[in-house]
């Protein structure tokens, strides 16, 4: 059963960090395409990076230079650590594949950035 469990949302200051994670189960992250995704309040989804699996990452120009994706193969983890946090990054942030054509999504985790 493929799962995908995101943690480490929370409230932090502006120009603070965190770092959110991606369990997943029931597959092999590395092997397929993983994605962070987030809504803000009252708004759409956003794409926010992306890895390979070979490892190329991708961001959005919102959170290039900010936002490192990264992956750890031996605990089937994905992570996003988010540095100089602002306001205008705050949503919530999802986890997510594509598996044979099907899209599965974690629960997704809030980041909350405000002083």
């Amino acid at each position: 059963q493929v799962q995908l469990v995101e943690s480490g949302g929370g409230l932090v200051q502006p120009g603070g960090s965190l770092r959110l994670s991606c369990a997943v189960s029931g597959f092999t992250f590395s092997s397929y395409w993983m994605f962070w995704v987030r809504q803000a309040p009252g708004k759409g989804l956003e794409w926010v990076s992306s890895i390979h699996p070979r490892g190329t990452t991708y961001y959005a120009d919102s959170v290039k230079g900010r936002f490192t994706i990264a992956g750890d193969n031996a605990k089937n983890t994905m992570y996003l650590q988010m540095n100089s946090l602002k306001p205008e990054d705050t949503a919530v942030y999802y986890c997510n594949t594509v598996l044979l054509g099907a899209a599965y999504w974690g629960q997704g985790t809030q980041v909350t950035v405000s002083s």
